[in-house]
């Protein structure tokens, strides 16, 4: 597997051979994320938790990750620190103790 840097970089080559950063700002990348999440979502409309096709799951979530990862790398941000730090922040809002086996809201523990 590669690493999230060396996915960025092939990402950014892959826009850059097709003179696309110019299209990519914050709002659209934004956008576009928004966009792919929604066909991720209709994968899943009026089925089954898990009856869904892997191929098209696999296609969807793949342009979600690549419209994030090239929002983050717009931005000049870390994924890796961003996801650490968000990850400590969730570990303050739902202590094992508390949030355990639950889907109870942070604010409702």
């Amino acid at each position: 597997m590669e690493d999230i840097n060396s996915l960025i970089t092939q990402i950014v080559n892959f826009r850059d051979e097709r003179d696309w950063k110019q299209f990519h700002n914050s709002k659209d990348l934004a956008l576009a994320l928004s966009v792919e999440a929604s066909e991720l979502l209709e994968l899943f409309l009026w089925k089954e938790n898990e009856d869904f096709n892997l191929d098209k799951l696999k296609d969807e979530l793949a342009d979600v990750l690549m419209y994030a990862l090239l929002l983050a790398d717009k931005n000049n941000l870390d994924v890796g620190q961003i996801v650490l730090d968000k990850i400590k922040k969730n570990a303050d809002k739902y202590p094992v103790d508390k949030a355990k086996g639950k889907a109870t809201k942070y604010n409702e523990l």
